[in-house]
């Protein structure tokens, strides 16, 4: 039988090149756990004189007798072999990829469909034993052998687990519930017990926050009222509610997600913060877990942070030709600062994270400081003040400042000693990004003066501004044309008398019904040139300093989010949503 898995590296190929090691690996197994000091030579005995009794693999043995956790000996023979592993603890599955394979399957060649790629025809599997050949030709003859599969070794106990879990039951957050909420024969749903509640309440869980990823939801809010707890998603940067639940499962709730954060279960009249990490769909997925108790118990807020998702490059962050030739023009500057403003929210650490890839390589030296650090990078050196002990951003860039730093980024300048710090840094030659929560780019100005700083400090130290907001996107497959009125045409600067075609949501399958699909960011980058300076120095008003950035070229935040409009991308409605457009409203009607 052949395989579709023969790729060198993956497949029927990897297992059949160390199928000659598979002789020996129980011996092999054991030695590799002494020499890195986990069982001593006479505990290794006694397992392979067990082992001649029940016939099992040395490391099932060595787990039986208790010497050494599974999951450790899963890992250790993961790198003993070179082959990767995974914590299925710490997984959700693809309901797609469970129902790839029936579950006796599953359970007859002990392995475990994790994740499935449409797309590329690939199917990720957990298996207990990646050098049975036979069972994965097994598998791939009751895929069809269209399939390509790609083996993580796990351990057995935890694929048997997962089976439990996952298997001939239904994952969907409706169904989960409702298999929550139903009474067992006799008995109410809460007369069940604790225990009883604690499978389903696991599944629905992790069905929630598989749900939200695959939403490409930025937040789950868990609230609780009098009478139930709602749940809502925040998609795009609009909140939606996808389910409630009965409140007598708050307490059930609560406890499973601070279970699962490292939190505090028996704390429950203090805010707590804590940190999850998943592997959903294949692909490793952070959350940020924070309480907040309420008068109706406590409130939960669960930041997603996927890895995957959140680093965009520079040139994806849709900037025209002459802004990104602008950005990249400051980002060539030896040394100053880089600021990049606006609310909450608005996709001021991503728009960081693609400046230090575009950055990033061997000849510059970058280190940050985070709070906390949200995507971990390569050869960047990150600092996550939430983990320091008695750090903070001021005397994290003293700290910083010995290490010999390039770059330097600072999450956030909250304080006069954070941002005299910051510039400091950069009149001693370094180039210093950081945030700051201003409504425009030049509204940075006064408020590093509201601060403590003095314009003196600020002329001449500071690179640029990039000011910006998050936008939705139209869903491609239902935005409906329409031609423009009156005031939208002097809105977007267009005679009255003209004609123009714009477009608006509608809603459809695609999108939900919300006629938007995805986010893209709008932004406006303010250049400090000589002129500018020395307007600076000399404690122009915010007036004058953009006067002056106009006449250089300037271009504000509202004239990139028609650019956006007209090109047919968001509507003027979105646009309204998040910038005001007070001033070109009355301008249009003078």
């Amino acid at each position: 039988m052949t395989s579709p898995t023969s790729k060198p590296g993956s497949g029927t190929a990897l297992a059949e090149a160390q199928a000659g090691e598979r002789r020996g690996p129980r011996k092999q197994l054991g030695e590799f756990l002494v020499e890195k000091g986990l069982i001593t030579p006479d505990q290794l005995r006694v397992a392979l004189t067990e082992q001649k009794q029940s016939n099992e693999r040395i490391g099932k043995v060595i787990a039986r007798l208790g010497l050494v956790p599974e999951s450790v000996v899963r890992d250790m023979l993961a790198e003993m072999l070179r082959v990767e592993s995974i914590d299925l603890s710490k997984v959700v599955p693809d309901a797609a990829a469970v129902a790839l394979l029936p579950e006796d399957a599953a359970r007859r060649f002990r392995v475990l469909p994790v994740a499935f790629n449409p797309v590329t025809r690939i199917l990720t599997m957990a298996m207990a034993d990646t050098f049975d050949v036979v069972a994965r030709d097994q598998v791939s003859a009751m895929l069809g052998g269209q399939i390509e599969i790609r083996t993580l070794l796990a351990s057995e106990a935890e694929i048997q687990g997962a089976i439990e879990n996952f298997y001939d039951k239904e994952l969907s957050l409706a169904a989960i519930l409702q298999e929550i909420d139903s009474p067992a024969p006799g008995r109410g749903a809460v007369a069940r017990g604790a225990d009883n509640l604690t499978q389903p309440m696991v599944r629905l869980i992790d069905a929630l926050l598989g749900d939200a990823v695959r939403r490409r939801a930025s937040d789950v809010h868990i609230e609780p009222e009098d009478g139930f707890v709602r749940v809502r998603y925040r998609v795009d940067g609009v909140l939606h509610q996808v389910s409630t639940v009965h409140r007598k499962f708050l307490a059930a709730i609560v406890v499973r997600i601070k279970v699962m954060a490292g939190m505090d279960i028996t704390e429950t009249r203090a805010p707590q913060d804590g940190h999850i990490a998943l592997t959903i769909g294949g692909r490793p997925v952070d959350f940020r877990v924070a309480t907040q108790p309420t008068i109706h118990g406590e409130n939960i807020v669960l930041r997603i942070l996927d890895r995957r998702a959140g680093i965009v490059p520079l040139d994806g962050l849709g900037l025209p030709d002459d802004q990104l030739t602008l950005l990249k023009m400051l980002l060539a500057r030896p040394e100053g600062v880089i600021l990049v403003t606006g609310p909450t929210g608005s996709g001021k650490t991503t728009t960081l994270y693609s400046i230090l890839g575009y950055r990033n390589d061997e000849s510059v030296n970058i280190m940050t400081l985070e709070d906390p650090v949200e995507y971990p990078f390569p050869m960047i050196r990150q600092t996550s003040l939430a983990d320091a002990v008695k750090l903070d951003f001021a005397t994290g860039i003293r700290s910083l400042m010995r290490q010999d730093p390039d770059i330097i980024l600072v999450g956030e300048i909250r304080d006069e000693a954070t941002a005299e710090m910051a510039f400091r840094a950069a009149m001693t030659g370094h180039q210093v990004y950081s945030t700051l929560h201003t409504n425009s780019a030049l509204g940075a100005i006064p408020r590093l003066l509201d601060i403590g700083l003095k314009p003196g400090v600020l002329a001449g130290n500071i690179i640029g501004i990039v000011a910006q907001r998050l936008v939705r996107r139209l869903c491609p497959e239902c935005k409906e044309a329409y031609e423009a009125s009156d005031i939208e045409r002097r809105l977007i600067g267009i005679d009255a008398a003209a004609e123009l075609t714009i477009y608006r949501s509608k809603g459809c399958s695609h999108c939900n019904q919300v006629g938007y699909r995805g986010r893209m960011s709008i932004m406006e980058i303010v250049r400090f040139d000589t002129e500018l300076d020395e307007a600076l120095a000399g404690n122009k008003s915010l007036g004058e300093l953009r006067a002056i950035a106009v006449a250089s070229g300037f271009r504000p935040l509202a004239d990139d989010g028609i650019r956006r409009v007209l090109s047919g991308d968001t509507s003027l409605d979105e646009i309204a949503r998040v910038i005001d457009l007070t001033e070109r409203a009355l301008g249009a009607t003078r």
